[in-house]
């Protein structure tokens, strides 16, 4: 039986999570310098001419990262009369662009290879992996959303319904199936092929491929083989990537090189940072005076230390974000009942009006 190009390009990039380093916890962030990709990296191609806006995508997405069923049905396509942004409960929304003809384009993460809330995340629960996807440790987030402010894609979300225990969602690249060798659900479930997993350089010389076959189909530029130092989101199209909700100013400068600098200035880090300094120069400082017990008996005391001051950092941080959103949350319930009220005396007033016409 015939096997179609995305099964096995699928099949072929879903083995990276096993030929690379056999384990997607081995994870890196960004490092503020210039960034190729990791070889065999895994990324997934959208042609846009091909998508039909079934919301095909949607459905397994939602399926396969067990999240709260939708209030519209996905086979409901009115949705799409409206342009969407992923949410905290939708990690990939499809939106149509165009009167006359019509262009349907996925949005999600795009894993860029030098991510830029990797890049902002002081506390590294952001991280690029070898594989492809940028993960994402909910254990080491202290709620601070800087990873939020510093995308370009406007794509993390944030559990404001959650207060005690928020996360900031996304898209995985469903790095837990591509551990297991699977695809990606919203590729897996493409009826049009329009999604296709594999390498990353695999997929660039693909869609290279596609424009010189067919120059009157497709605007001559891969989506995402440069933008923002590059992503494993790669997009085709046949009109404007402005015109289908796609940012054309971002440039080809990554995230950390831009954010560097202004990172050094944020208030915990400047905390925090002095602290792990001291104690590694302290360390390598005695590094040739001391006995191994010495040097053990001092790492582990540094280490006590810095993790203590850190936690009570984090703890405090975390504490002043949970009253905040409380005191948010209750000005915006505050705000609906005095609504709820007006509305109320407004119509008990209606009410009494056209009572005292019929009295009449």
């Amino acid at each position: 039986m015939a096997i179609s190009r995305r099964k096995f390009l699928g099949s072929l990039g879903a083995a990276i999570g096993v030929t690379t380093t056999g384990t997607l916890t081995k994870a890196y962030g960004a490092a503020n310098k210039h960034f190729k990709g990791y070889p065999a990296s895994g990324g997934i191609l959208h042609d846009t001419t091909l998508c039909i806006g079934c919301r095909k995508c949607e459905q397994a997405c939602n399926k396969v990262n067990d999240l709260p069923q939708p209030e519209k049905p996905f086979e409901d396509l009115s949705v799409l009369d409206k342009k969407r942004r992923t949410q905290a409960d939708e990690f990939t929304v499809v939106n149509r662009f165009g009167a006359r003809e019509k262009v349907f384009v996925k949005k999600q993460c795009n894993h860029c290879l030098e991510p830029a809330c990797a890049s902002a995340c002081f506390v590294k629960a952001f991280t690029k992996t070898p594989e492809g996807p940028v993960v994402y440790d909910a254990s080491l987030c202290v709620g601070c959303r800087y990873c939020m402010v510093a995308c370009p894609f406007d794509v993390p979300a944030y559990e404001y319904d959650k207060p005690l225990t928020p996360r900031v969602t996304k898209c995985t690249m469903c790095a837990p199936r591509l551990k297991e060798g699977k695809l990606p659900g919203c590729v897996e479930a493409c009826p049009r092929e329009a999604l296709i997993f594999g390498e990353r350089d695999t997929l660039l010389k693909m869609a290279k491929f596609k424009i010189q076959k067919h120059p009157e189909r497709y605007i001559d530029h891969v989506y995402g083989e440069h933008e923002m130092g590059g992503t494993s989101w790669l997009y085709l199209s046949q009109a404007p990537f402005e015109t289908i909700g796609m940012r054309e100013d971002l440039g080809t400068t990554s995230a950390p090189e831009l954010t560097s600098g202004p990172l050094s200035a944020v208030p915990i880090i400047v905390g925090l940072w002095p602290v792990l300094l001291t104690g590694v120069y302290a360390i390598s400082k005695r590094k040739d005076k001391i006995a191994k017990e010495e040097k053990d008996d001092a790492l582990q005391a540094a280490g006590i230390k810095a993790n203590e001051e850190m936690n009570q950092k984090l703890e405090e941080l975390k504490e002043k974000m949970t009253k905040e959103k409380t005191a948010a949350i209750n000005f915006e319930v505050k705000k609906a009942l005095e609504e709820v009220a007006k509305e109320a005396e407004t119509q008990d007033l209606e009410d009494s009006e056209e009572k005292g016409k019929q009295e009449e």
